[in-house]
């Protein structure tokens, strides 16, 4: 009776294919892309995490990479602290469990972080001491190629982050989920003359619950989901929908001519939405 059972569940663990496996592990090796390391240093942390204590050796002849370059990146990895060395002959080296990794990965950015912060408020100070020949500012309508999420998220944080402004928000379900997991829908919630057109189903309106109803509608079904940009006053930031790049890219731009035409298909979408 006790096998029967014990052979009920071992059937119905979910095994995992080989083809799902791969799918995870590529998956992982391109959030620690995002996170900072090379492709390389990726797949030598994930090697090592897999296979457990190897020479670098056995790194670079399994993975079929170029001896030198191998040292190099397991230095470089150790110096992040996500990788150690086991004294020894040969000398073995293991990686460190991937949550601690992480962790490690992100104070160190925390660090480099500060630093810039502090590097900024010295270079401002010191360019205040240097002598400005023209003293008019001409304003001049600009545009700025933006790639990356991280990018274009700091940019429209910039954007949003004067609450008296009026701003104008239209997007899918996708893009307003990532507006939610990085807080620039919490931002634009702060702001009162917001509008925002969503095509989000009943399942995400729970990322509305802090903004005022009144301040929301629906994209008519008829409208493609590829449609994304944020208006300020009359700075523009949208998204370009070209699927030959990897990562994701937008336009931001001051120029009144695009601001306006902007506003004016917003407005349009808005006044057909419930």
């Amino acid at each position: 009776m006790n096998s029967y059972k014990q052979s009920t569940v071992n059937e119905q663990k979910p095994r995992l294919s080989l083809d799902n496996i791969e799918k995870s592990l590529g998956e992982i090796q391109n959030t620690l892309e995002k996170f900072g390391l090379t492709a390389n240093q990726s797949k030598v942390y994930l090697f090592l995490g897999k296979n457990g204590t190897k020479t670098a050796t056995e790194v670079f002849q399994a993975l079929k990479l170029p001896r030198t370059e191998t040292y190099q990146i397991l230095s470089s990895l150790q110096s992040k602290g996500i990788v150690s060395a086991i004294i020894g002959h040969p000398v073995k080296f293991t990686a460190i469990e991937i949550s601690e990794a992480i962790s490690s990965i992100i104070d160190s950015e925390k660090q480099k972080i500060k630093k810039l912060e502090k590097q900024k408020a010295e270079l401002i100070e010191l360019w205040q001491t240097v002598p400005i020949g023209n003293d008019e500012k001409v304003e001049e309508e600009k545009f700025q190629i933006l790639q990356g999420e991280n990018r274009i998220n700091s940019k429209i944080i910039e954007m949003i982050n004067d609450t008296g402004s009026e701003v104008r928000v239209i997007g899918n379900e996708k893009d307003f989920a990532n507006f939610y997991h990085t807080d620039i829908l919490e931002n634009i919630a702060k702001i009162d003359n917001c509008k925002i057109l969503t095509a989000s189903t009943q399942k995400t309106k729970y990322m509305y619950e802090e903004i005022k109803k009144i301040n929301i509608r629906k994209i008519p079904v008829t409208v493609k989901d590829n449609l994304c940009f944020i208006i300020k006053n009359n700075e523009v930031l949208f998204y370009m929908n070209n699927k030959s790049q990897k990562e994701v890219t937008a336009m931001w731009t001051n120029s009144n001519s695009m601001s306006y035409s902007k506003k004016l298909l917003f407005d349009e979408l808005w006044n057909k939405s419930k």
